[in-house]
């Protein structure tokens, strides 16, 4: 695993300086080392105020998708299990999708990522009422998908209800995903969630390793799937809702990624982890990095990129990969 944490750690530094020199104006070595010194003034500013941010939140949100895709994988012991399993990514969108349908993103930028992060907590909380006392992997996996049905109920509702086609447009923008226009604002806005959701899902990896024993095996070891509950949820959604509310909706690699990083562990849950979270930054990173590299008339949305793509590299990884799991 060391090796392979080398690897990703070198992947993460090798897209982020990608990531800093493509873009419509090309910043060629010599411009960028200008842009540090502060004798280009020009490249400074498309430097440090266009892509870096832009760069910052893409490996930030990409770490915790993967993070939070790998736990989730990891405690349900599903291999198709991912954020918006437990509702926190479409109750973050739904908060979102609030703040736009009102107007409150307009009167104040903050609003709309702290209503996004609301509104996965509020879906955290609805997913504690439906999910009871019971400790059942399955009975979180289908309160989760209630939970994501009645927010993905509200995000139709918000765009059938549109006051006028300009908001549904603005809502739908923000639906499909999209790290263009972001500043360090975002990235203050997203670390601390990251940070403290990431820790929380960390702190249990070889509970995580207990549970592939089953729920009798993890209580004979001593571990209190209760607790290791409330900190799964709680993680993923202050992280994911934090991402989410920064990027918009981005959806697979919270999937795909602990899949292609597996093979390179032992297997186990708790290995999975960090190699997935860097695996995760280095995949979004690289993603909205092609998207800025390919010509269009308007710059392509980043969730639906990593959709068209994650859909049939998956299916190809799951044919691979299937006995092994």
């Amino acid at each position: 695993m060391t090796r392979a944490v080398f690897i990703l750690l070198l992947g993460c530094l090798v897209v982020a300086a990608v990531s800093l020199a493509v873009g419509p104006v090309a910043l060629a070595p010599a411009r960028i080392l200008a842009a540090f010194a502060h004798t280009d003034d020009v490249a400074a500013t498309i430097l440090f105020q266009l892509r870096l941010p832009r760069t910052l939140v893409a490996l930030l949100v990409g770490a915790m998708l993967g993070l939070g895709g790998a736990a989730l994988q990891g405690y349900l012991r599903n291999p198709l299990a991912e954020p918006a399993v437990l509702g926190a990514s479409n109750g973050a969108a739904l908060g979102a999708v609030v703040a736009l349908y009102f107007g409150l993103a307009a009167v104040q930028p903050l609003a709309l990522p702290l209503l996004a992060i609301v509104g996965a907590l509020v879906a955290l909380l609805l997913l504690f009422a439906l999910a009871g006392r019971g400790e059942s992997a399955l009975t979180l996996i289908l309160g989760g998908i209630a939970v994501s049905m009645l927010a993905g109920a509200g995000i139709s509702l918000a765009l059938n209800l549109s006051p006028n086609p300009f908001a549904a447009m603005e809502i739908a923008t923000w639906l499909m995903g999209s790290l263009a226009d972001r500043s360090m604002q975002h990235v203050w806005i997203a670390l601390p969630c990251v940070a403290i959701g990431g820790a929380l899902l960390f702190v249990d990896g070889r509970a995580f390793d207990a549970l592939t024993l089953g729920e009798d095996g993890a209580r004979a070891l001593g571990v209190d799937l209760r607790r290791v509950r409330i900190r799964l949820l709680l993680g993923i959604a202050i992280g994911v809702g934090g991402a989410v509310a920064v990027s918009g909706a981005i959806g697979f690699v919270g999937l795909i990624v602990p899949h292609f990083v597996r093979p390179w562990t032992d297997r186990s849950p708790s290995a999975t982890l960090l190699p997935s979270a860097l695996a995760g930054a280095v995949l979004l990173t690289l993603a909205d990095t092609a998207i800025r590299a390919i010509p269009t008339p308007t710059e392509l949305k980043l969730g639906v990129v990593t959709a068209i793509l994650g859909v049939p590299v998956f299916l190809i990884h799951l044919l691979r990969e299937r006995r092994q799991w």
